[in-house]
Order: structure tokens, then sequence, then C-alpha cells
């Protein structure tokens, strides 16, 4: 039985936390409010995130990140991509030398422009060989209800990947492993300003052919920049490419589809944060995806209109237009 922490007790990390407790780990699971941790404890339920889904009883809430982390053999990070650094900086003095870091996070850091592996190799002071990343098409809700799902653990680590796919493992939740960490990490990060896109779409009523216009011309842009930037063609056709990308562009369980349709309608960024408890790591993460691909010299128009509705007030409609106005040319290009 393996011990493993998860910091924290969002809808993710507490879904992945069954996940783990039903592959047989014994899981303690970070939270701040004391109601969430008492409710987990006693009745085995988050009432903030999942009140519906029992837990197991392998999982212990605690609000004591110290505690949790002595002696666990996996830490899996699973807090929102901005708030990392600063988080694993209170961290990591305990989290145990020989460790593995498992990130679920999906985003680039404002400002260094890192991948959360990078920010986790550069904080904790590990090598990449120590860390490994779960992306692919894992609605939380779903999992939780224990619909089947697969995923995917990249590491650059065989033996690290193998690690946590077995802690992973179980009968609705099949877990992949592949070595292409930096084209999983993009396939997550770029979907969730696609997933934005889509949901202005049916914000403002567009159907299937937009939608699906819409999530091949993104994969596009995001397979330009993935391997601009070294990573494997293959992966953005896999699930932590266009498998996360349909799940998170046409179910309203993503939180960055959801965000977007409030957009479509007419709502400001002001306002859909306002009201949207969780956080749309899309909304972070287009600008340094957008000043990386400028960097490298990849064109990304989706991910800019979308930064332009974001910030500069641009009406939704309006993108849609620049979109569809831009000089037509073949599908595939040779060049970037």
């Amino acid at each position: 039985m393996r011990r493993v922490a998860v910091l924290t007790a969002g809808s993710w990390g507490t879904v992945f936390a069954k996940v783990l407790a039903d592959a047989g780990a014994q899981v303690d699971l970070v939270a701040r409010d004391p109601q969430v941790i008492r409710s987990i404890n006693r009745r085995h339920v988050n009432p903030r995130y999942l009140p519906a889904v029992q837990l197991p009883d392998r999982i212990r809430a605690t609000a004591d990140p110290g505690g949790a982390l002595a002696g666990a053999e996996l830490v899996v990070l699973a807090v929102p991509s901005q708030a990392l650094r600063s988080v694993l900086v209170r961290w990591v003095s305990r989290i145990a030398s020989d460790a593995i870091y498992v990130s679920l996070m999906k985003g680039v850091e404002a400002g260094s422009r890192l991948r959360m592996s990078q920010v986790i190799a550069e904080v904790a002071g590990v090598t990449p060989d120590r860390i490994a990343v779960v992306s692919g098409p894992n609605l939380a809700h779903e999992i939780a209800a224990e619909h089947p799902a697969a995923t995917v653990v990249a590491s650059t680590s065989t033996r690290t990947a193998e690690i946590v796919q077995t802690a992973c493992w179980t009968p609705y939740f099949r877990p992949y492993t592949n070595h292409d960490v930096i084209g999983c990490e993009l396939g997550g990060a770029v979907k969730n300003v696609i997933a934005l896109a889509a949901g202005m779409l049916e914000g403002m009523g567009f159907g299937t052919n937009s939608l699906a216009s819409l999530i091949t011309r993104g994969l596009a842009e995001t397979s330009r920049l993935g391997i601009a930037l070294g990573a494997e063609p293959m992966t953005f056709a896999g699930l932590a490419g266009l498998g996360d990308l349909v799940a998170t562009c046409g179910s309203p369980l993503s939180r960055n589809r959801t965000f977007g349709e409030k957009l479509g309608r007419g709502l400001s960024l002001a306002q859909v944060e306002a009201e949207q408890r969780q956080v749309a790591e899309g909304v972070r993460s287009c600008r340094p995806l957008l000043t990386m691909a400028d960097q490298l010299g990849v064109s990304m128009p989706i991910t800019q209109q979308v930064e332009r509705v974001l910030y500069e007030g641009l009406p939704p409609l309006e993108a849609v237009k620049d979109l569809m106005s831009r000089e037509p040319g073949p599908e595939y290009r040779t060049h970037r």
C-alpha cells in the first residue's frame, strides 16, 4: 500500500485521491476548510465540490501539509497553476528526498512561461525523472461517477511513469505511459484556451460545424507550438492532445467551456470571474502561451482572438469574424 499526499481538495484533487485510494493507496488529502475536512473524515464526502460522491475510507483529510507529506511516496499537486510556485516553496522542505512529484495541473506560469513540471523541478530542485504529469480527457465529475476513462502518465523516466501508472489504475480509470512530457503539458495548457473559444461559440448559438472546425484548427495550432518546443507530433493525436481537447470543448462540465459560454452571452471578464467559483486556467495561460508562440514565430490565431476577447474587450462575434476573414490557404503547412 503506497502512501500518497494530494494537495489540495478541489474537485480534481479529490477525484484523483479517490482513484488512488480505489487502486489501493492510503491517501492524505490536504484541505483548508474545516467543514470539508470534517465531512470527508466523518461522512466520506467533499460537500463543496462532490456532495453526491462517496469517497473511500482510505482517504484522510487534513489541514496539515507537513503531516500529509511526511513519508509520502507520491506527492500529487492539484493547485491552480499560477499558485504552484508560492505553495510549493512552503511545502518542499517537508517532502521526502526520494518522493515522486505528480502534476495534475494544466497551465503555463505567467511571467516565466514555464510548464508546471519545470516549475516543480526549479522550486523543488529535483531532476525531471522524479516528476510525472497526468493529462487526458479527465472531467472530474465523470471520473467520480466511475464512467470509463483513460489518461496519460508522462515522464522522462519510464520507471517513474510506470510507478504512477500502477498507483492510479482502477477498473474505471485506465492510464497509459508516455515519455513526451512537453507534448502532454502543452496539449493540456492550450486546450483550456481553445475550450474558452468553444464556450463562446455555444454562448453565441453556433452549432456542431463551428465547434468541429474550432477543435480541429485548435489542435493544429497546439501541434505547431508543441513541435516548435520539441514535442512529438503523435502526442497531439492521442489522449493528452485530441482526447483532452474534445472532452474539454464539448462538455458543460468543463469550467473553461462554461467560462467561455458566459463570455459568448455578453458578460465581461470581470463579471464571469465574479460569479464562477472555480478557476478557468485558460484565462491566465493564454498570454504566456502567445508570448511563447511569438518568440518562436508560431501562428496561433485562435489563442490570439481569445486573448483579445478577455483583455481588450473584443466582442466574441467580432473575434469569429476576424478568424473567418483571414487569408485562406492550405490546410497543412510545412512551415510555422
